[in-house]
């Protein structure tokens, strides 16, 4: 059994209560703010009982190399710092988490850096870093005798729920705006056996559906306002670190839609760093599209302290997000780490998307207003030659191949969009030609190819 020590307190009022106390939306029955998850006994213990730093260090390690099915999770590997289940062989995993960090070489001497990196989250087994939070919360659904579970979504978190779901033997509920997600995205909701709703309206339409439906049925919700996800989607903190040697990076750059995934990293870094095991935490930036932007707004008109939904318009999909449900967790990993807050323009994500591309990496739409990001924030001495960097990849290119096939063909931006941009998108451009059946006809276009 494990020693379950957690305890849910609200982000707004600051009330706590127990985990099996929330309510079916988990919002605050007080002031209606969300949850977040908290371990009071680390705080509580003293001298040896607190977790040893090194002793994890270690532990953490050694079980890389093991062939236990939980050790080789890239979440359950850290399990010292979520006891969120009574027992850890309720836990549902695909072996998630452990994803690479690459260095991206030409990226970082086209902008004069010595060090960049790219966490990539679309190595996860359903293609997105969604699976470090489902395995979590999903295991707590499973734990508590849920038969149903449900998402609103714009692509990977239903494909994330349906694939834990369908693993632990559990049925799904996704309900998705129609004509607004990647075909990539739903096929895998489909394929694991989802029951799949599209609804004539945006995602923040179909989360407050899904709000009042989870109060009127036993249905357990699985988006980003669950504070379960959010303790799984911390763990690439931890693995961060691990590669750092446990010295963080400078800056961590992130992508944001719905705004948990930056909440969730800045909490995995402050709880490293209040048990020991970091000296610091690193910088977080937050990224989003131009025409999705309320967080952008919000840190222009009160720094952070309200925001105000907008009516959301990108082509990456999975941050087409209007209300962000965690934007108050996410200003304040902002406001304490000394990050920035900015957007980037359809253009920018779709030119940083092939740059990115061109490292032999493929990342979806989403994932690449973290370059953009960084070539805005160098561009503004922001961010030092000499300072480390790590861009957050959310999901794999092929979540969306219709947008990359779009952008190589030339039919992905309009005219307006591309204007200031032609030279920079015609030599990243790489599209299918068509030649006869001879070795001098693909001789003649391959030497026009190198000009």
């Amino acid at each position: 059994m494990n020693d379950n020590l957690h305890q849910l307190r609200c982000f707004g009022c600051g009330s706590r209560i127990k985990g099996t106390e929330a309510q079916a939306d988990f919002r605050c029955a007080q002031c209606g703010d969300l949850f977040e998850v908290e371990y009071p006994g680390w705080q509580q213990r003293r001298g040896n009982d607190r977790p040893n730093p090194g002793a994890l260090k270690w532990l953490w390690r050694e079980r890389r190399a093991s062939s236990e099915w939980l050790d080789q999770s890239g979440v359950w590997r850290f399990r010292e710092l979520l006891p969120i289940l009574d027992s850890f062989g309720n836990a549902m995993t695909l072996r998630e988490g452990n994803t690479p960090l690459y260095p991206l070489f030409r990226n970082a001497r086209a902008l004069g850096m010595d060090q960049l990196y790219a966490k990539h989250q679309g190595m996860n087994p359903t293609g997105s870093f969604k699976d470090t939070g489902m395995t979590a919360a999903l295991s707590v659904a499973k734990e508590r005798g849920f038969e149903w579970v449900a998402c609103a979504s714009t692509g990977n978190t239903s494909a994330a729920m349906a694939a834990y779901a369908a693993r632990a033997g559990l049925r799904s509920l996704v309900l998705i705006p129609e004509g607004k997600i990647a075909w990539g995205k739903l096929s895998q909701a489909m394929d694991y056996g989802a029951v799949t709703c599209q609804l004539k309206t945006d995602f923040d339409g179909c989360l407050q559906l899904l709000t009042q439906i989870v109060k009127e049925s036993p249905i357990y919700l699985l988006n980003s306002v669950n504070p379960y996800r959010l303790e799984g989607q911390k763990t690439p903190a931890f693995e961060i670190a691990e590669a750092f040697d446990w010295n963080v990076p400078d800056h961590l750059i992130v992508p944001g839609g719905n705004l948990g995934n930056s909440s969730a990293l800045g909490k995995g870094f402050r709880e490293l760093h209040e048990l020991g095991l970091v000296a610091r935490m690193p910088r977080i930036s937050v990224i989003q599209a131009e025409g999705a932007n309320p967080l952008v707004r919000s840190f222009a008109t009160s720094e952070g302290m309200e925001m105000a939904p907008v009516e959301a318009n990108t082509r990456a999909t999975a941050i087409r997000i209007g209300n962000p449900a965690s934007w108050r967790k996410a200003a304040r990993v902002i406001q304490e780490t000394g990050g920035w807050c900015l957007d980037v323009t359809e253009a920018e994500i779709a030119i940083a998307k092939a740059e990115i591309g061109a490292e032999g990496l493929g990342c979806e739409p989403a994932s690449a207003v973290t370059l953009a990001g960084l070539k805005k924030l160098r561009a503004q001495g922001k961010i030092a030659a000499s300072e480390s960097v790590v861009l957050l990849l959310t999901g794999h290119t092929l979540k969306d191949a219709d947008y990359t096939i779009d952008f190589h063909r030339g039919t992905l931006l309009k005219e307006e969009e591309a204007a200031g941009h032609a030279a920079e998108i015609s030599a990243l451009r790489r599209n299918a030609v068509a030649v006869d059946a001879t070795s001098a006809a693909v001789l003649a276009a391959l030497k026009e190819s190198v000009g």
